[in-house]
């Protein structure tokens, strides 16, 4: 599951040995307004065709992906470039879900690639145009208000027991969530699925199979 406002080709350079996987990807449905997380997590579980899965979820599909493991069965839970509780939500998410702030960010304005790259991946698109014109799809302005809104009230106390958190060590986004049972990427930055995809390669299958 793609990262906020992402579409699944940032995983396009992930291979596993194609004698024992097969990849799916997932991707994000535009919202009803009011739907709940939990209520849109059941309705994404709808989209998984087999049982005993694998699920890997980045950033806000990260936290998705945490949602939905409520609702199936799985062999691995992974989570990368994310979040294992609220509490490791950075200061100026707490404000917004304090001030209410997220309720007038002007996400209209995302036809502008740079303004979704800054919601999307913290950074202004510099020299990255393509890339992020690549990467970043998901413009609906119902879906960046909804998915802003479930990242800053998401209400998880405790990581979940059974994932595997993967953090990088240079991750401007969720700074905090190297702490605690995670793997830390050295290096790695919030797209770390798009630029590090060798450490993944490598290490997926076996921590699948450990």
């Amino acid at each position: 599951m793609p990262g906020m406002a992402a579409n699944p080709t940032i995983f396009e350079h992930i291979k596993l040995p194609e004698d024992r996987y097969k990849i799916h990807w997932l991707e994000w449905q535009i919202p009803d307004k009011n739907e709940t997380l939990q209520a849109y997590a059941k309705r994404m579980c709808k989209f998984i065709e087999y049982d005993d899965v694998v699920l890997l979820g980045v950033s806000f599909g990260g936290i998705l992906v945490q949602e939905m493991s409520k609702f199936l069965k799985l062999r691995k839970l992974f989570v990368v470039s994310s979040v294992k509780s609220c509490h490791e939500l950075p200061k100026r998410l707490k404000f917004l879900k304090i001030t209410k702030a997220y309720k007038i960010l002007p996400t209209q304005l995302v036809s502008n690639i740079d303004l979704l790259a800054k919601y999307a991946f913290g950074e202004t698109i510099k020299k990255r145009v393509d890339l992020y014109k690549k990467y970043l799809s998901v413009s609906d302005k119902i879906y960046l208000d909804w998915a802003i809104k479930q990242v800053v009230c998401w209400e998880q106390q405790e990581p979940h027991t059974d994932a595997i958190y993967i953090h990088g060590d240079k991750d401007v986004i969720f700074p905090h969530s190297c702490g605690g049972n995670c793997i830390v990427v050295n290096g790695g930055s919030h797209i770390m699925i798009i630029n590090k995809y060798k450490w993944f390669n490598e290490n997926l299958p076996k921590l699948i199979e450990s």
